[in-house]
Order: C-alpha cells, then structure tokens, then sequence
C-alpha cells in the first residue's frame, strides 16, 4: 500500500501520513494537492511532501479524500526551500505553508447546518430558535457564520447544538472552493453563420437600423482576427445597448459564450532598448559579471542615485538572453509601483509583480502563470516573492538589501528574506546581486572577508554632487523662538526658495498619525490600550485614539474621564499634524501624505507616486516609505523633523539604521538635474552618527561600528537567537522565563542574557519576556537550536506552563 506524508497548514511539529487511494497511487507526487480530513470532521487542504510505502505505526490511517491537481502546484526545489526555511528559523511546516501559498490555493471545509425534520417540530422553542429554524426550512444547507448574522453577530453554536440534541438538524462538512477564474461574456457569430456563404446571407437579413450596425461593427471587429468579442468591448465600439444584442441572440446570429480572462493588468508588450551605461557604472557592471565567475553573491555599495538600477536593467537583460528568470525583490510595495514603470518600458510583458496589496485571487494567477510558464521571466516583489514557482532561477536582485523590512517579524516562520534569497539562489544554481548606498554591517563585513563579492559605486549619476545638509539644532531653535509648530524658520525658508524654484518638497517623519499620546493637562491621565502596554495614537482624521500593535481603538473625548475636566492635550507629532501644518503655512501648494494610513489599498501607494512624479503635488510629507529608493526628477528639498527619535532606541542597531536612513532620504534630494539641499533637525548637532551623515562616509561609520560591536560581541562577531515567551499571566511568565534561563546558563553560561521585558511588555494580552543569546559564529547554530527546543519543551509539559507560547526569533533584528 502507497502512504503520503502531508504537509497541513497548522503550527505541527510533524507532517501527518495518509493512506493512498489505488485509484492515485501512481499519479500522486510530491508538491500536488489533497483534501484531506483532520481532526475530526474538518477538510483541509494538505500539500504532498512525500510519497513511500511505510506505514505509519498508528492503529488506524485515515485516507486521502480528493486529488486536487494533476500537475504539482509546488516545484521540488520549493519544497527544499520550505524545509531549509523550517529548520534554519524554527518554524513549523505548516507555518512556513500558510505564508508562502495564496489563500485562494488553498480549501477547506465549513461546518453546515441542515434541517432534517419536519416543519411542525419545530414547537416550544425560543424567538431565536425559531428564528433559525425558519431560515433552515426556507433554504438549506446554512454556514454557522451565516446564522450568525441572523442572530445580530451572537455565536450561533450553543444555539444549533440544542438543536442538534433534539434531532431537528444535522452538520455535514462542504468544502469551500475560494479562487474561481474571472470570466467575461463574449459575442460569436453562431454556428449557422461560420462560412463565407452563410456570412454573405446574413447581408440579406431584414435587421433593424441598430442591429444591423452591431453586426456590422461586430464583423469589423471579427476581421481583425477576433474570433469572439468582449461584450463589453462590443456594445462600446458600436453605441449600441445589451437589449439590441439579445435581440440578435433571439434571432440566432449572435450567441453568448463566458470566456477565462485575467485579472491582471494588459500589458504592452513591446519592449524599448534599455539605456547605456555611463562609463562609471560600465565598470560596476563589468566587476559584477567577472566576480559573478568566482562568487555567488555581489554585493554593489553604490552611492544614492548613482544609477543602480539601470546595472541590475542590464544583468537583467542579460539573464533572459541565457533563457533564464529573475527575481527583484524591493523591501517597500511603494517601490515596485515606480520600478515597474522604468523596468516594463525595457521588458514589456515579460515582467510580472507580486506583493501582499495584490487581491488573493490575482495572486492565484500570478502563480499560475510561473507554474505553467505562461510568460513571466521577470518577478519584482516584496519578500513573499521568494516563494514563487519559479522554474528556471537565474538571478536574484534584493534591493536595498540593508532594509529591515526584509524581516518577517510579526508571525512565523520568521525569515530574513535577504539571507533566505541568497539559499533560494543556491538551491537554483542562481546568483545574486545585493544592492545598497548604506549596506548592512554584516552584507559589507561578509564582502570584505571574501565570502561575498564587492564593487564599488562611489559617485553620483552625470557626476551631480551630492545634496547640500544643512542642520538646524531643534533646542537653540525653540530657546530663541525659530519654531513655527514643528518646522523650523531654516526649514520654512528653504521650502519658499525650493517652491519658488519651480522644484518641489519631501518632509520626512518617521511616526504616523497626528500625536504619539495625549494626557489631561489636569490630572496626567494618558489613554492607553486595553490589550497591549502602550499609550493610544491620536489620528485627528478620524478623532480616534488607536493601538498601532493590536488595532484597538476609541474615540476621543473633549472631557478628561478621570477628572471630567476639558483639559486635552496632544504630545509630540507625526506625519498627520505635519501635514495639516504645512497645509496652513504653504496654502497654494498641494500636499500629500505616505504613510501606512494613507497607503492601505492596492492603488493607494501608485496613486501617490504618480502624483508627484507628474507635480500635481508641490510637498510630500512620510514616514520612511519615502526613504527607500524612490528616484523623484524635481524633489529640491529634503526636510528631516527630527533625527533624534531614530538615534536614542534601546537597540545595538539604533545607529546603524538612523545612519542608514538619515542618508537614504538624504539621496532624495536632487537626483537629475542639480545639488539638492537637505534641512536636518536635531537637537543633537554634534552627534557622531549625524557628523558621519553630514560627511557621507560610509567606512568611517562601518569601522567605528565594527569596532563597538567586537567589543561587546554583537553581530557579525557572533550570532544572535532570541527566545520569545508569552503568557497572559504576569507571574507564570517570570517563573518560566526564571526557569528558561536557569537551564540555558547551565550549557550556555555567560552567552545568556535576561530575561527582561521588552519596550512593550504586553501585546494582545499577552505579556512577554526575552531571552537572548549570542552564540560564537564556529559553535553549530543547528545543535544550539535543538537544544534550546529541548529545554523549551521540557519546561511546557509542567502543568504549570502548558499554556505557555514559546518562539524563537533566529538572527532577530
């Protein structure tokens, strides 16, 4: 008998193994689809890991219900992928499943309510119940979630199983079908009218003056080469209405045909020469290809707006040559709106994009264009990118390569889609080029110790100098009254002369909404969240105080509910309030706002960006989205609010990212045409990192850093775990996490550190402790993270702590 270890989209330690039908026994392969059922009633969509002979030592093996596909959805080189994922970060198959599969690809069963008695039954029953029964009798089978909503949105469950004990109804299990192919309604000729001479025929037919130029404009169209036609595409070109298309249905010359379409954009797809390199990036693209003979992996520092993108356009160009495909991962969605304009103009149709703001069925498309090799050669994404179906992997471009976006953070598996992008690489035979006017310390550390490749790309585009910074310090500022709200009289006038210029504005604040907090000038109430520990963002917008952690909000009182009194007032400030500030001091210019409130649907970021590439926006006002790689011909003026709030964070990495993103957004400036300027607020001028930005020294920053980090043993002097424990009991997480670390100092001894809370202690309600460890880079990071589960795991089967959440975040950031 033929057995199939599945892989189920749930947080398992195990894959779970299922008998095989006969009837697929020799069809069944590693990467297809099955329904198979779980834990009682339910269905869900397992995908195929391996197939064997070995039976599971278990008393009963329950059966593969449905095949789904009769191609794998998974290539063998993805699933390699999905279990270096799963072991390197410690994540569990099915987690690593539930991210890298679109939703739509993936069924699962919903419990159904059905009546199976007789409508005089239903007697002696609550307003509810009767309720419910009504519904059942008048049309069935109903979803739980469905009765829901006719009892006002209560749980309808303890409701259906008093009428499960009475036999009125029964549950059955239906497997839900989420993706369904988008089709259209197409116009043919019907088969009576398919020859010349029967075509001929249809001029002798009496028609009304409108029918016969809906035929005349469909025959037209039909000439083209167009066998059917849209509907819609019909009666647009003809003026005509749906009514006289039906009548030619009715007469049979016209029939109605539903046609597959895509949901994704039509594309051009003629494809322009892609511009020549300048003599300085010739020589970045000719190092790159010959150390492409020696090492997998390139790392380019190129200096802001030295012309990167046009190198990768080229490699690019190259790798299609070779029949191979390319990924070019972005670590913004902002940024592939923009680089999809300049790659497609040089690639057509043959460039794809793929990103979370994408609906789940268009995903589904995507993937099944890599699957069936349908035309994509190029992919640019976000991380999730990397767990296309990719069939022939040439090259890899991660752009911006030092961004921390590239980490997964929030959930498992909780990869480093930089480093994951470099073992997808190996997996292909790929190389891979890593992009970056400001690398990270261990991308440029790994380059100069020979395990990557280095070139250099010191000097700006058509040699243009780079922008002008002018600092103004925030507390003489405010001492001497040169503050209008939260921009300076430096900033402001730089703004006139900017505007005046013709040229425009980019404000940068790296804090979203209109104040971090608010309190009671009266009694020092601050609202704070009721699930997590941490105060509400005030958004003015909406007068909505909001939990940017778990996304709990309440409205805004004008009276203090502790003291009654009409006492609030707002503290600090994000992009929100700049945007209003601007919008009073620069009434004739049109602003706009990039941060995650604005930017939340799919056309959000694309709409923004274009309005200020074609000026239809004089100032733009963001958090970081506006740092990272955005190329604006006209930007003049960069203004920085306040540098301080990215130079004070309780992490060993605070300078490296404010010198990262301080320079990032500083290369807005004047990228085409002239020196930009750049207005740096701070109220600490003479700090070390804002003098390394003012001179633009990458290596003098990159040496001061490695310096610090040997000596206290950061990366990439050793490697970093950090062991994550949560736990909706105060006192039960500080009992295991005492416990944890005991355990771990009796192998690890000084490497551990903590346990302590971090900056918000408690999330969801849960609070959270911290283990961290550091590890020497020659000790075997698979040993010590087995180790640290065995512990981890002997500690969870205490009674006291089987409800205790343990993770571990390998290589956190």
């Amino acid at each position: 008998m033929t057995f199939a270890d599945i892989i189920l989209p749930f947080p398992l330690a195990q894959t779970y193994t299922y008998a095989v039908p006969d009837e697929w026994e020799h069809t069944l392969v590693a990467g297809m689809r099955v329904i198979v059922p779980f834990r009682g009633r339910r269905f869900y969509t397992g995908i195929v890991l391996a197939v064997h002979q070995q039976a599971p030592d278990v008393a009963v093996v329950k059966e593969i219900t449905a095949l789904l596909d009769e191609q794998p959805v998974l290539r063998p080189v993805q699933l390699q992928f999905w279990q270096w994922i799963s072991s390197y970060y410690r994540a569990f198959l099915g987690d690593v499943y539930k991210a890298a599969l679109p939703a739509g690809l993936k069924l699962e069963s919903e419990t159904m309510v059905e009546w199976c008695a007789s409508e005089e039954a239903a007697t002696d029953l609550s307003d509810k119940e009767l309720r419910v029964c009504q519904l059942l009798v008048d049309k069935q089978p109903h979803a739980i979630a469905e009765i829901n909503k006719v009892l006002d949105g209560k749980d309808a469950f303890p409701l259906v199983k008093r009428l499960l004990t009475r036999g009125m109804v029964q549950l059955t299990e239906e497997v839900q079908q989420t993706y369904r192919p988008k089709t259209e309604v197409t116009i043919a000729l019907s088969a009576a009218y398919q020859t010349p001479e029967q075509r001929l025929a249809l001029q002798q037919t009496k028609l009304s003056a409108k029918q016969r130029q809906l035929l005349d404009v469909f025959l037209e169209l039909s000439a083209e080469g167009m066998p059917s036609v849209s509907r819609k595409t019909l009666l647009e070109a003809s003026g005509c209405t749906s009514a006289i298309c039906k009548a030619l249905v009715d007469k049979g010359i016209f029939e109605l045909q539903a046609q597959t379409v895509s949901r994704l954009a039509v594309v051009d797809s003629s494809e322009s020469v892609l511009k020549p390199l300048t003599s300085a990036q010739t020589t970045a693209y000719e190092a790159i290809c010959a150390q492409f003979g020696e090492k997998q992996t390139v790392l380019l520092h190129g200096a802001t707006a030295s012309g990167k993108t046009e190198i990768y356009s080229h490699l690019i160009r190259e790798t299609l040559e070779r029949g191979e495909q390319v990924l070019y991962l972005v670590p913004e969605i902002a940024l592939t709106t923009q680089l999809t304009d300049r790659l497609r103009r040089a690639f057509g149709a043959r460039l794809g994009v793929y990103h979370s703001r994408f609906s789940d069925a268009e995903r589904v498309e995507i993937w099944n264009n890599l699957l069936q090799g349908d035309g994509y050669q190029v992919v640019i994404g976000a991380r999730s990118a990397l767990f296309l179906p990719f069939a022939k992997l040439g090259l890899v471009i991660v752009d911006e390569e030092h961004d921390t976006s590239y980490k997964q953070a929030d959930s498992a598996p909780r990869y480093q889609a930089r480093n994951a992008a470099v073992v997808l690489a190996s997996l292909h035979g790929a190389k891979v080029i890593l992009g970056s006017a400001t690398p990270a310390i261990e991308s440029y550390s790994n380059a100069l110790t020979g395990k990557f490749g280095l070139v250099e790309l010191p000097t700006r585009y058509a040699d243009i100098e780079k922008p002008r910074i002018i600092t103004v310090d925030l507390t003489e500022a405010y001492r001497k009254k040169q503050m209008t709200g939260h921009l300076s009289d430096t900033l402001i006038e730089q703004m006139r002369e900017t505007l005046a210029a013709g040229d425009q504005v980019i404000l940068f604040q790296n804090r979203r909404g209109f104040a971090p907090y608010v309190s009671c000038k009266a009694c020092g109430w601050v609202p704070r969240c009721k699930h997590c520990d941490v105060s509400l963002t005030y958004h003015k917008a909406f007068n909505k105080l909001t939990c940017h952690y778990c996304g709990y909000t309440e409205t805004l009182s004008d009276f203090c509910p502790d003291c009654h009194q009409p006492t609030i007032e707002t503290h600090g400030f994000g992009t929100e309030q700049i945007e209003k500030e601007v919008a009073e001091l620069f009434p004739t210019q049109r602003v706009a706002r990039m941060d995650l409130d604005t930017t939340r649907s799919k056309q959000s970021f694309a709409r923004i960006i274009e309005a200020f590439e074609s000026r239809s926006v004089d100032i733009l006002v963001g958090t970081q989205m506006v740092t990272k790689g955005l190329d604006f011909e006209h930007a003049g003026l960069v203004g920085i609010l306040n540098a301080d709030n990215l130079l004070y964070y309780p992490d060993f990495r605070a300078h490296e990212r404010a010198f990262q993103l301080l320079l990032q957004v500083s290369g807005r400036a004047g990228r085409q045409h002239k020196q930009g300027v750049v207005v740096l607020q701070t109220s600490s001028p003479e700090h070390p990192v804002i003098q390394q930005v003012l001179a633009g020294d990458y290596r003098a920053f990159f040496d001061k850093e490695m310096t610090e980090r040997e000596l206290f043993n950061y990366p990439p002097y050793c490697r970093l775990i950090q062991i994550i424990l949560k736990h909706r009991d105060a006192q039960v997480l500080n009992r295991a996490a005492n416990q944890l670390a005991h355990s771990l100092r009796h192998t690890f001894s000084q490497r551990v550190l903590g346990p302590d809370s971090p900056a918000i202690s408690r999330v969801q309600n849960l609070f959270i402790k911290h283990i961290l460890l550091k590890i020497e880079v020659a000790i075997s990071p698979e040993q010590t993270k087995e180790l640290i589960d065995k512990l981890a795991s002997e500690l969870m089967q205490k009674t006291e702590f089987k409800s205790l959440l343990v993770t571990l975040d390998i290589d956190p950031m």
